[in-house]
């Protein structure tokens, strides 16, 4: 698994005009091929009547799925620079699809080119990047008597609290990164005076605005 990554922050359209052609470029986050295809197919039914249904997406730890199509736009006209677009921005597990409905005013290659290219940029713009990091989630057991001065020092680190569970004793769930697991238990050994029991959980990515 990646430490971190960065991917769409949610589904989304933008709307452009170019020489009188509508341009809309439509994102979304998509962890399997299947699923890209699946939103591809979804935006084609919606806009059968377009002029051209253009799309690429970027998939796995390595980008090892990439697919780029014109939909009819002269070759590597369209699904490549929205592609080349995704991998401009380090993007991963993404799928754009730009709809031109077209305006009756060639644009050229060149300028099909830079309209795709734009569409999509102002598209990722408009729907947000995030970074996923890889945490671990680590339990932290205590007395009650330790619950203040724990969570107090938590909400005034770096550290994330993801819960709190009252027990027969208190049971502190936060977010830890893999490089700072052994920080963050030798600093709750030292404000517990070692009277707490840390354990480590499942690992999950934590997402922040870009």
């Amino acid at each position: 698994m990646l430490s971190y990554y960065y991917t769409v922050k949610t589904t989304g359209e933008h709307e452009i005009s170019i020489e009188k052609s509508r341009f809309i470029a439509q994102i979304t986050r998509a962890e399997t091929e299947a699923q890209a295809q699946e939103f591809i197919q979804t935006i084609k039914k919606k806009h059968w009547n377009a002029s051209h249904n253009c799309s690429a997406y970027l998939i796995g730890e390595n980008d090892q799925i990439q697919k780029a199509n014109d939909d009819g736009e002269p070759s590597g006209t369209a699904g490549v620079p929205i592609l080349e677009v995704l991998k401009k921005r380090n993007l991963k597990d993404t799928v754009v699809v730009v709809t031109r409905y077209f305006g009756g005013i060639k644009l050229g290659a060149g300028g099909l080119i830079r309209a795709y290219g734009k569409a999509t940029s102002e598209g990722l713009n408009e729907v947000g990047i995030v970074e996923r990091k890889l945490v671990q989630i680590m339990h932290v057991k205590v007395d009650y008597t330790w619950l203040g001065k724990l969570e107090k020092e938590l909400r005034a680190s770096a550290y994330t609290i993801k819960e709190i569970h009252y027990l027969d004793t208190v049971e502190i769930e936060a977010y830890v990164e893999e490089d700072k697991i052994q920080a963050f238990t030798e600093w709750m050994v030292e404000l517990t005076n070692g009277q707490c029991k840390i354990d480590g959980g499942e690992q999950v990515y934590l997402e922040e605005d870009k």
